[in-house]
C-alpha cells in the first residue's frame, strides 16, 4: 500500500501515476488499482482512457456498469 501512494504522489496526472504503479513491477495490477483510485479522486480519469476502457468489457460487464454508473448520480 505505502508504494501506491507514492506511486500518486509523485504523479503529475492521472496516466502518470498509473505508469509509476506498473513500473514498480510485483504486484503491479493491485498496486495500480489503489493508486489509479487515489489518482481518480484527485485528477479523474481521461476521457480518452475511459473510453478505451468501457470498449473492451463485453455486453453483460457494460451493462453493469451502466446500472451502477445511473444508480450513482
Amino acid at each position: 500500500m505505502p508504494e501506491a501512494v507514492v506511486c500518486f504522489l509523485e504523479a503529475d496526472g492521472f496516466e502518470d501515476a498509473i505508469r509509476n504503479a506498473i513500473s514498480i513491477g510485483g504486484d503491479s495490477d493491485t498496486l495500480a488499482a489503489i493508486c489509479g483510485s487515489i489518482a481518480e479522486a484527485k485528477w479523474g480519469v481521461p476521457e480518452e482512457i475511459q473510453r478505451e476502457a468501457l470498449g473492451r468489457l463485453d455486453k453483460e460487464l457494460s451493462d453493469t456498469f451502466q446500472i451502477f454508473t445511473a444508480e450513482q448520480k
